[in-house]
């Protein structure tokens, strides 16, 4: 069975487009689906079904995806377990983050890397924090460093290494920052902009609402933080921001008693064979877990 196709089979199934996966794999669509009728071909089965510009899996194909997964995942195991009988540090690490963690946690981490590994050629895929998760997860990256889940599922191991206070914030000026003591409800009446309700960072504010019976007012969402900061800043809601974050842009809401936090760290896959390179990137990350354990604070 062609690698090549399947890894455009698989690349298909997720994108749900011919067009997005040879964008995804840097082919043209005609390529694409050139692979797609070899393998189809090979197996003398349909795998997806094409109702106008809908792609659909058949049952051949849901029943091929998992075990397509399982091969390249073999794969990729027994070429990283045989270049690491060298010892050597090199080759290419596919790592995921979010565009927070990488432009605020991660890039003296970076320096030290790539002083210490030179030979090493870094992936670096920002991505949300879920979708990170699910490259981790289907072994297209390595490693991610990403707003953890509050729980994590087995195969897919987490740890955690920065604890990140989130505060609750407005403009200055806004009526809520003026205020010397409000509460949950007072807050929730006001419009509020989150990330999006997909995200880690929004289940974990949302629940802090719903255990007080209260619903808070949205009006607008994005993953992008800075998005986030600079609408609050403006004045025309508040949100939850990293503590790291703030600065007198934005004002910290007097909610006394009440305390959110997130935590941040790395996921792998527990059952995939990890490379040197991998592995040297976790030895850097866990190293800082235990200089902010000792409150050392970030690596320079």
């Amino acid at each position: 069975m062609d690698l090549a196709n399947l890894n455009a089979f698989i690349a298909i199934a997720e994108t749900g487009s011919f067009s997005l996966a040879g964008e995804r794999l840097h082919l043209t669509q005609p390529a694409v689906s050139k692979r797609i009728a070899g393998l189809e071909q090979q197996l003398k089965v349909r795998l997806f079904d094409r109702l106008g510009r809908e792609i659909g899996l058949t049952e051949a194909g849901r029943a091929l995806l998992p075990r397509a997964y399982q091969i390249l995942g073999v794969l990729d195991d027994t070429r990283r377990a045989l270049t690491n009988l060298s010892g050597e540090i090199s080759g290419r690490l596919t790592l995921a983050t979010s565009h927070h963690i990488g432009l605020h946690r991660l890039p003296p981490l970076l320096r030290a890397f790539t002083r210490s590994h030179p030979e090493v050629a870094l992936d670096i895929q920002f991505l949300d924090s879920e979708v990170a998760y699910e490259e981790v997860l289907h072994g297209r990256a390595e490693l991610a460093v990403i707003t953890l889940a509050p729980e994590t599922r087995d195969p897919v191991r987490a740890v955690m290494v920065w604890d990140d206070p989130l505060d609750f914030v407005a403009a200055p000026e806004h009526p809520l920052a003026r205020s010397s003591s409000i509460s949950l409800a007072d807050v929730a009446r006001h419009p509020a902009v989150f990330p999006g309700g997909n995200t880690f960072t929004h289940h974990i504010v949302r629940r802090l609402f719903e255990r007080e019976g209260l619903t808070p007012n949205i009006g607008m969402s994005t993953n992008y933080l800075e998005t986030i900061k600079m609408m609050v800043s403006i004045g025309i809601a508040w949100s939850v921001l990293p503590r790291t974050m703030l600065d007198d842009q934005v004002a910290r809401l007097p909610l006394p008693g009440i305390q959110l936090d997130r935590q941040l760290g790395y996921i792998l896959h527990s059952e995939r064979t990890l490379s040197n390179a991998a592995r040297a990137f976790m030895a850097l990350l866990d190293n800082q877990r235990k200089q902010n354990a000792s409150g050392k604070g970030l690596l320079s």
